[in-house]
């Protein structure tokens, strides 16, 4: 958020909207509550799918090359899906040289209603952390978020890889937490990731309440191995 509240004309871009225009209007409707003067940029490649602006949100034809835009901040949601494991970092590559110095890349995977997020963020330079969220009452455990790994990571979730062992230890976690389910799954979360250290992975601190359970690792904790 600090890269579009310190911009003097702070842009933002939602790559891949889809069908509808409903994630841009809503993720500007999110950022104006935060930084008032942003501007967003909804970006298709199916022409057929760009819309006239609304409600202050313009739409556009773009790829990875973000339309030429130099954004302070991407959304990349459910777009790298539908490509190859291979291709991941040429696409990340394309769209961090757009990006304004300071600016971030959110690139991820959800289901429908956003109930099972993931997604990775990066810099101009480098993926930065790796985070997983869940909406306790629609999901039982953590690893039924396996199926919404981003593209970089999807494929990785088989033994000895990292990532397939952050979310065996995130289940492992949870099972140990089971006394504290009567008390709520933000309970149980919060035990789960006490425990998190002594399975080998370490959260990054988060203070903010949310209604969903979250944990955010550092890229290096999951990156695939050579």
């Amino acid at each position: 958020m600090t890269a579009l509240s310190e911009a003097t004309t702070p842009l933002a871009v939602d790559l891949g909207y889809g069908a509808r225009p409903d994630t841009a209007l809503e993720l500007a409707a999110r950022l104006r509550a935060k930084v008032p003067a942003v501007h967003l940029v909804g970006l298709e490649i199916d022409p057929a799918r760009v819309v006239p602006p609304q409600e202050g949100v313009r739409f556009a034809v773009g790829g990875f090359e973000l339309a030429g835009l130099r954004p302070h901040l991407v959304r990349a949601f459910n777009v790298l899906r539908q490509y190859d494991e291979s291709q991941v970092p040429a696409a990340w590559s394309r769209m961090q040289r757009q990006l304004t110095p300071g600016g971030f890349i959110v690139e991820g995977t959800c289901d429908e209603l956003g109930r099972r997020c993931c997604w990775i963020l990066l810099d101009e330079h480098r993926p930065l952390t790796f985070t997983l969220a869940w909406d306790p009452l629609h999901s039982s455990r953590p690893s039924d978020l396996a199926e919404r790994l981003p593209k970089a990571l999807i494929h990785r979730n088989v033994p000895g890889e990292p990532v397939h062992q952050l979310i065996r230890a995130l289940d492992r976690c949870w099972d140990i937490a089971a006394p504290l389910a009567p008390f709520g799954p933000r309970q149980r979360w919060i035990r789960t990731l006490e425990l998190l250290p002594d399975n080998g992975f370490h959260a990054l601190p988060d203070r903010r309440r949310h209604r969903d359970n979250i944990v955010t690792v550092p890229w290096e904790q999951v990156a695939p191995n050579p």
